[in-house]
């Protein structure tokens, strides 16, 4: 009876959290979705709106290492919860100006609020999915948090139909979905806060480093990474072949395509986690080989196999690739190892960019691409099984 009820807390846990992650998703995704255009039409260059791009990934990625060392250290791994998901009030406030300088500041700034609370939340989430599985917590936690991603782009496409394109009516709006955030969040603290500062605290003193098998796990990350086309130049290249028939409207769907496809994916594969272990990411490392072949190949119809493609290995991207964390790093490290982790993932999807942008303007054939592709994730999964503690072993959860 005991289980049940602590299982039973551990899902309302998940749940709450996704949600949270949901309405934030709401309103970050589409502000950041609008934000390009919303800058062109203030008159901004494109060197502008690339240059800020870029700019908040590399702040969202490299500021974790920084935050998750000190949810560590002071265990205030709520502090910086509230303080990340606080600072997307920045995109609603984007409706209140139109000064480029501004609405550059005030998207990085939500670009900051992701880096503060992405470590401590996947900690958070790690800490409440004992006794349900690390891979389903994370899975669950995904499926939901993707309805934000999925709803909010296609909200704000509805907003600005609806306006006749006024930006600021359209940003304004998201303010709703802002406060039932911060109400949820404050809710989920009642509910399990306590909780999580008490087990972090029993605990915190006992844990160990981060070891080599944690090393060796976040390479093989990052060469997968590394290997992976990135979405947005399978949508580059849907807009190439799309641009001589004015179809662009299609590009927006693909993208919407990958989030479909990601969601069950995300879960299903948090189960099987959970049952056999990391031996799972051969899977999604061997899928990743896909994406670079078919977009390079050519068709319409091979652009939409590569969405798909993508879109299961981001499923599993963002649940069971986080959930092996848990498993391999105590709890008074995860905010550092949260951290490092996706440090090593955002710099591997920054190497992938170039190099298969390169490949792409330089007409590069498939068998290129694909013995590329190859070759890196064969790497990958030779730093991933030359550790046989980490694949052939299902490492328990540390505390």
């Amino acid at each position: 009876m005991e289980t049940k009820t602590s299982n039973r807390a551990a899902y309302v846990a998940v749940i709450s959290m996704g949600f949270v992650s949901t309405l934030g998703d709401i309103v970050y995704e589409s502000g950041r979705g609008i934000a390009p255009d919303y800058l062109r039409f203030l008159g901004a260059s494109a060197f502008i709106v690339g240059a800020a791009s870029g700019v908040g990934e590399f702040i969202g990625y490299v500021m974790r290492l920084l935050s998750g060392s000190l949810a560590d250290k002071t265990r205030a791994y709520w502090l910086f919860i509230f303080l990340g998901y606080g600072l997307i009030l920045s995109i609603p406030l984007i409706g209140f100006t139109t000064s480029i300088e501004i609405v550059v500041a005030l998207t990085l700034l939500e670009r900051l609020g992701k880096a503060l609370r992405a470590p401590s939340r996947d900690t958070v989430i790690s800490i409440v999915s004992k006794g349900i599985g690390s891979g389903k917590a994370f899975g669950l936690h995904e499926v939901i948090d993707q309805l934000g991603a999925v709803v909010g782009p296609l909200m704000v496409g509805a907003l600005m139909l609806y306006t006749a394109n006024n930006y600021s009516i359209t940003y304004k709006t998201l303010l709703l979905p802002f406060a039932l955030m911060l109400l949820l969040l404050v809710y989920t603290y009642r509910r399990i806060g306590k909780r999580v500062e008490a087990e972090s605290a029993e605990i915190h003193a006992e844990g160990a480093g981060l070891d080599r098998s944690f090393w060796l796990y976040s390479v093989s990350i990052m060469l997968n990474t590394v290997g992976l086309m990135p979405v947005a130049l399978i949508l580059f290249k849907a807009s190439t072949l799309l641009q001589p028939t004015g179809q662009q409207w299609i590009v927006p769907a693909l993208y919407v395509v990958v989030q479909v496809v990601d969601a069950p994916m995300a879960y299903i594969s948090g189960i099987l986690f959970d049952r056999i272990g990391v031996k799972i990411l051969a899977v999604p490392f061997i899928i990743s080989i896909l994406p670079a072949f078919l977009t390079s190949y050519g068709g319409f119809n091979e652009i939409i196999l590569a969405c798909i493609f993508f879109g299961l290995v981001l499923g599993m991207q963002e649940s069971i690739y986080r959930a092996a964390i848990s498993n391999l790093v105590p709890i008074n490290r995860r905010g550092t190892a949260y951290g490092l982790f996706n440090t090593m993932l955002g710099s591997g999807t920054l190497i992938s960019g170039m190099i298969f942008g390169f490949f792409l303007d330089k007409g590069l054939p498939p068998a290129a691409l694909f013995g590329y592709a190859l070759l890196i994730q064969a790497c990958a999964l030779l730093a991933l099984v030359s550790d046989r503690r980490l694949f052939f072993g299902h490492v328990k959860h540390k505390v």
